[in-house]
């Protein structure tokens, strides 16, 4: 995708073109400075979304209502973990028709969000969640994929879906156990585990 001439570009002549002889040198510069503002909010989206792409890893479920939180790696142009942002999470609301919607401040900070420690050198990166699952999760190349793998019931295992069973509202839910499903490295044998923190 060629990005030259940037739509911005072309926006901000058609600003300029469309000043009239007649105007006052104030009004002049306002269209010109709304033209820049623009077109510089479109080109980082526009480079941003061209250089990035995803593979999805897994997703939590939960008892309370059918949406769950997704979570993909995001890739950079040449395959590899997203140097600044390899992991990402979001809603998708399926009683809501499948919307998608970014996770809040309080759902990144306090259930869903997660720190990330990356290992340019092996290309992976470590996930540690919010909430208490007693493990890690590493992000790592398996074939042509990215795949969380962690340990389900002792074994290497490739994670699905994780699960949680709580009770509980807002900042004063308790998790009463958690699950994890998924398939081992090794065999592809379908592994389970239920976890209460």
């Amino acid at each position: 995708m060629s990005l030259y001439p940037p739509p911005g570009i072309t926006l901000l002549r058609e600003v300029a073109c469309s000043i009239p002889i007649v105007c006052t040198l104030a009004q002049a510069r306002e269209k010109l400075i709304i033209g820049l503002v623009l077109c510089l909010l479109t080109i980082p989206t526009l480079v941003t979304a061209s250089e990035l792409s995803s593979d999805p890893l897994f997703h939590i479920e939960r008892n309370k209502n059918a949406n769950i939180v997704q979570y993909d790696a995001q890739l950079d142009q040449d395959g590899r973990l997203h140097g600044k942002e390899p992991v990402i999470a979001y809603w998708i609301r399926l009683a809501d028709e499948g919307e998608i919607k970014k996770l809040s401040w309080i759902q990144r900070k306090f259930a869903y969000g997660f720190k990330i420690e990356i290992d340019k050198e092996d290309n992976s990166a470590r996930v540690d969640m919010t909430v208490k699952i007693g493990r890690s999760i590493v992000v790592k190349r398996n074939g042509e994929d990215y795949r969380a793998v962690a340990h389900i019931n002792g074994v290497e295992s490739f994670i699905d879906k994780i699960f949680i069973q709580a009770h509980g509202r807002g900042l004063f839910t308790r998790v009463d156990y958690i699950e994890f499903y998924g398939s081992a490295v090794i065999d592809q044998k379908a592994q389970h585990e239920r976890f209460v923190p």
